[in-house]
């Protein structure tokens, strides 16, 4: 369904049993001989993919700004990061899968990376193209074979994604997409074909995917939730940090897992600071994701746009100041206003729960101590934002954040050199640079007397 017209624009039925039997037992058959292929060859292959995806771009954005609302230029903003990240591990997968070495007492000995064989990857709808490719780009290159489990509402992009491959000339078993349910995970992974599976998304399907990996002995990586700080210090930049501020709040819609979610702000700029990011976010454009005027986009699903409501609404109803939005915006389209609460207390739900849409909570901070206090008092952990001109300040803040990515003076992004991953209830593993390719290979200490 479009979210921005709440039209119905195709159907699919899921894929019965054999067809899915079909899949694994193809995936199995084609684990061997894809391990055997140089990185040479797998090189050539994903830098094909890339060139095929940068050809078709402005039609691929276009499918994922229909399927699940994000506007058209985050869209093909997606889409060209998703080539970029194919053509590094294209580039770089060799060199970080090299045997290492190591001096013992043996004539020779090393530890070897080797690859597992098929991978299940379950894949949220929010940035459905780049959380595909982050596993997969890396997963092929380290000779690894990929089966997809996509969420419901982007099928297309699913379809696409293993026809990409496809006809980049990877063989038919190298990628493929499951069109199943949620309920037929579990018996998925728990297939003897499958060797590790990989999830993004929300911390309940994290709990049931780690739960059904670990009763099948297999190795999995999880990226679930957050509610990520971002502090803001005396000493900082604010026309930047209120700008930037922003644009990580309401990132695709607001509807991201690094997106910045708390404002934890020191008092001497609280007021400086929240007058301004309350009158950015209320001047935001909300409406069609194909116009380049639109800053934000509807929400990809009607469910999504109602937990939002609900978590905001209790935050009222218990006392919370709303500065701006607040509500659904009326008309047709999944659209949620901006939205600033302030006076949030530990008892609301937006303050334990990860918001996943355009609201942003203001917090007041009386000194350093305090404000990392607030930062690190929520279960999740996976990013933070530190604003602050001061080296002392900021070392004290990357030291002391419990967060599995941490940046100062930018907002929190993933990039393919460095590690992607959070800490506690944000999962575990890592996704991305030589640490991500790492996590489906099986490592093994050869030795030689």
């Amino acid at each position: 369904m479009n979210p921005a017209t709440e039209q119905t624009e195709a159907t699919f039925d899921p894929y019965g049993d054999s067809a899915v039997e079909e899949r694994l037992d193809r995936a199995a058959r084609t684990a061997t001989p894809w391990r055997k292929t140089s990185f040479a060859e797998r090189a050539r292959l994903m830098v094909g993919a890339a060139e095929l995806l940068e050809g078709e771009l402005p039609d691929v954005a276009r499918l994922l700004t229909t399927e699940m609302g994000k506007t058209y230029a985050a869209a093909k903003g997606e889409v060209s990061k998703c080539a970029l990240a194919m053509r590094y591990f294209a580039e770089h997968a060799e060199a970080m899968l090299a045997d290492e070495p190591v001096a013992t007492r043996a004539s020779d000995s090393r530890v070897v990376y080797r690859p597992m064989g098929p991978v299940l990857a379950v894949m949220p709808w929010n940035f459905p193209m780049w959380q595909v490719t982050r596993f997969a780009a890396p997963a092929l290159m380290a000779g690894n074979v990929g089966l997809l489990k996509h969420s419901s509402n982007v099928p297309q992009t699913a379809l696409y994604i293993e026809d990409l491959y496809r006809r980049a000339g990877f063989p038919l078993g190298a990628f493929q997409t499951l069109l199943i349910g949620s309920e037929r995970v579990e018996a998925v992974i728990a297939d003897e074909r499958v060797r590790a599976v990989t999830l993004t998304g929300s911390e309940g399907a994290g709990r049931s995917v780690g739960a059904a990996a670990g009763r099948a002995l297999k190795k999995s990586v999880l990226e679930l939730g957050g509610s990520d700080p971002f502090v803001v210090l005396p000493s900082a930049d604010l026309d930047r940090a209120v700008a930037t501020a922003v644009d990580a709040r309401v990132q695709n819609n607001g509807q991201s897992c690094i997106a910045a979610k708390r404002f934890i702000v020191h008092d001497a700029v609280y007021d400086r600071f929240t007058e301004a990011f309350v009158a950015a976010m209320e001047a935001l454009v909300v409406g069609d994701p194909m116009d380049p005027a639109t800053a934000v986009g509807p929400l990809a699903l009607s469910s999504a746009r109602h937990d939002v409501h609900q978590q905001v609404t209790d935050a009222r109803d218990k006392g919370a100041t709303v500065l701006c939005g607040g509500e659904p915006q009326a008309g047709v389209g999944w659209y949620y206003l901006p939205t600033v609460l302030a006076d949030v207390t530990c008892d609301m739900r937006v303050n334990g729960e990860e918001v996943f849409g355009p609201v942003a909570m203001v917090y007041r901070a009386r000194d350093d101590d305090e404000a990392l206090g607030l930062a690190n008092d929520s279960g999740f952990g996976l990013g933070a934002s530190i604003w602050s001109a001061d080296p002392d300040q900021q070392r004290f803040f990357s030291e002391g954040i419990e967060a599995g990515m941490v940046f100062v003076n930018a907002m929190v992004a993933s990039t393919v050199e460095l590690p992607f991953g959070g800490v506690k209830r944000s999962g575990y593993g890592r996704e991305l640079s030589a640490h991500g390719i790492r996590e489906f290979c099986d490592v093994i200490s050869r030795w030689v007397a």
